[in-house]
C-alpha cells in the first residue's frame, strides 16, 4: 500500500498509517475525562493527532521517539490539518521505513559533510584552518554534527538539519564575502560553520527532538564557545604553535552575537563587520528554510494563501495565476 504522508492528507480522509510520535501529553477536558495529544511526523512535515477518552495505560504504551501506528482520520481545523486518532500503538519494526521519517539520506549527508570540509580546508588562513581541522578529524564531533537538527521546531527540525543548516550558511559566505573587500572571508567562512555548533550538546536526537538539561541550563551559544575553547587547544598542539588570541576572540564574538540581539538571546549584539554579516545571512537561511516549510506543508491547495501563521504575524501567499 502505497504510504500517505503527512503533506497529502485532505479533510476527512480515513488513514491507517505509521508516523515518529512526540510530545505526547495527557490533558483532562473540561469534565475531567481524559484526552491524549501528540505530535506524528513523518519526512515531509507534522500534524497534531487528538484521542478522546485516552487513559494512562494507553499514554505509558509508548514513548516519544517511537514509531506508532495509528488508525484515525484527518480533519480540518481551523486551517490546519490534525488527526482524530481512534487507535495508538508501537508499529512493528517490519512496518517502518527510515527513509519516510527523515528528509536527509546518508548520501545527502555525505555530500554536505564533504562540501563542509571542501570549503573549509581552501581557507587561506593557516590558523583558521587548523582549527577546521582539528573538527574535521574528530570523528566523536562529526557523529553528532551529522546527526543533530538545527532546532526542536522552527527550522531544520529533523536529523542531519544541523550540517544542511550550516553548509548552506557557509555557501552564502562564500558567495557574499567577495562582494564586500571590507570583510575577512575566512572569519565569516569559520563563524559560519561553528556558528551553532554548540547544538551538538544544546539538544537531544537519539530518539525524540529536544533540549538537554545542559542546553535549557546554559545554552548553545556558551556551549559553543566552551567547544572552541577546547578544538583551539588542540589545533595548537597540532600545528605546534599558538592561534592569535584576537583571532580566537573574534571567532567567539560571532557566536555569541549571531542572534543579531539581546531579546532573541545574544548575549552580546553583532559588534565586528563578519558578526553583521553572519547575522543577517543566517537569519536569511532559517528564514526562507521556515517560511518554505509552512508553505509545502500547507494543506489548503485551493487557496494561494496559507492560514494566518501565529508564529510569524501573517498569512503567506503561495502563488496563483501569472501575470504579464
Amino acid at each position: 500500500m502505497t504510504r500517505r504522508f503527512v503533506n497529502q492528507l485532505a479533510d476527512a480522509e480515513d488513514l491507517t498509517e505509521v508516523f515518529r510520535v512526540s510530545e505526547k501529553q495527557l490533558r483532562p477536558n473540561r469534565n475531567g475525562n481524559l484526552y491524549l495529544q501528540v505530535r506524528l511526523s513523518d519526512r515531509t512535515g507534522v500534524v497534531t493527532g487528538m484521542m478522546w477518552n485516552a487513559n494512562e495505560k494507553l499514554y505509558r504504551s509508548f514513548e516519544n521517539g517511537d514509531y506508532v501506528r495509528v488508525d484515525g482520520a484527518a480533519q480540518l481545523y481551523n486551517g490546519t490539518i490534525q488527526v482524530i486518532v481512534n487507535q495508538i500503538r508501537k508499529a512493528n519494526a517490519d512496518d517502518v521505513d527510515e527513509g519516510d521519517f527523515d528528509p536527509l539520506t546518508q548520501a545527502d549527508m555525505e555530500r554536505l559533510r564533504s562540501r563542509a570540509a571542501e570549503l573549509l580546508r581552501g581557507m587561506r588562513s593557516v590558523h583558521l584552518r587548523n582549527l577546521a581541522e582539528v573538527f574535521l578529524l574528530d570523528e566523536e564531533f562529526l557523529a553528532k554534527f551529522c546527526r543533530a537538527p538545527a532546532g526542536v521546531k522552527i527550522h531544520h527540525a529533523y536529523h542531519g538539519g544541523l550540517l544542511q543548516h550550516v553548509v548552506g550558511l557557509m555557501e552564502l559566505a562564500h558567495q557574499v564575502a567577495p562582494l564586500y573587500p571590507q570583510l575577512d572571508p575566512d572569519l565569516l567562512l569559520i563563524g559560519a560553520f561553528v556558528h551553532d555548533v554548540g547544538k551538538i550538546d544544546e539538544l537531544s536526537y537519539e530518539r525524540d527532538l529536544s533540549y538537554s538539561d545542559e542546553g535549557q541550563l546554559i545554552g548553545h551559544m556558551v556551549q559553543g564557545v566552551g567547544l572552541i575553547d577546547r578544538m583551539v587547544v588542540k589545533a595548537e598542539e597540532l600545528a605546534g604553535e599558538p592561534i592569535p588570541a584576537d583571532l580566537v576572540l573574534r571567532v567567539k564574538h560571532m557566536i555569541v552575537s549571531h542572534h543579531g540581539s539581546l531579546e532573541f538571546g545574544s548575549p552580546r549584539v553583532p559588534m565586528t563587520l563578519e558578526a553583521v554579516a553572519l547575522h543577517y545571512l543566517d537569519s536569511l537561511d532559517s528564514k526562507i528554510h521556515s517560511f518554505h516549510q509552512l508553505m509545502a506543508t500547507d494543506v489548503n491547495s485551493d487557496s494561494a494563501w496559507t492560514p494566518y501563521q501565529p508564529s510569524i504575524g501573517r498569512r503567506l501567499f503561495k502563488g496563483g495565476a501569472q501575470t504579464t
